[in-house]
C-alpha cells in the first residue's frame, strides 16, 4: 500500500452537479487522490449515457488536479482492491440518504473489512441538490444553471 491518500467518490453522475462539486472540493482537502468512479448503472435508466456523464465530470473537474474520472461496473470492492484505494467518500443531505448509505457502508465493509466510508455533507447551499431534481426540471426544460457546474451545463445543453 503507497503513502499516497487515495479515495473513491462514486456514483452514477446523471448529471453531475454543484453538490457533487461541493464533495469532491471537500474530499480535495483530506485525500492526495480522488477517482470519481461514474456508476454504469444501467438498471437506474440513466437520463445521459455513460460516456456523457464520464464527459461531463471530465469538464466539471478539470482544474482539480487530485482529480482522475473512470467509468465503472460491478462491485465498489473489486473496484478499490483494482485501484489501490480503501476509501469510499460518499455525500449526505438528509436522513433518508444516511439510512440508505448506512446499509452501503455495511454491505461494502461486510464484503472487505478495510474498505471505509467517509460521509461529507454538502453546505446548506447545496443541500437540496440532487441529480433526480435535476432530471426532473429538465424534463420540464426548466432552469438548472443553479444547479449544475457551468461546463457540464454546456454539454447537457448540447445533447437536449
Amino acid at each position: 500500500m503507497s503513502d499516497i491518500r487515495k479515495a473513491i467518490y462514486p456514483g452514477t453522475f446523471d448529471p453531475i452537479t454543484n453538490g457533487h462539486l461541493d464533495i469532491i472540493t471537500r474530499a480535495c482537502h483530506m485525500f492526495d487522490e480522488i477517482i470519481v468512479a461514474v456508476a454504469d448503472s444501467e438498471a437506474k435508466k440513466p437520463m445521459f449515457s455513460l460516456d456523457q456523464r464520464i464527459e461531463m465530470v471530465k469538464v466539471a473537474t478539470k482544474d482539480f488536479p487530485k482529480i482522475k474520472v473512470i467509468g465503472f461496473q460491478g462491485l465498489l470492492v473489486d473496484l478499490s482492491d483494482e485501484l489501490d484505494a480503501n476509501i469510499l467518500v460518499r455525500g449526505l443531505r438528509a436522513v433518508s440518504d444516511f439510512e440508505y448509505e448506512l446499509q452501503m457502508g455495511y454491505a461494502n465493509a461486510s464484503l472487505k473489512k478495510e474498505l471505509e466510508t467517509v460521509y461529507l455533507m454538502p453546505t446548506l447551499e447545496h443541500a437540496f441538490v440532487s441529480s433526480s431534481v435535476v432530471r426532473s426540471i429538465l424534463e420540464f426544460n426548466g432552469k438548472i444553471d443553479h444547479l449544475v457546474p457551468d461546463e457540464a451545463l454546456k454539454l447537457i445543453k448540447s445533447t437536449r
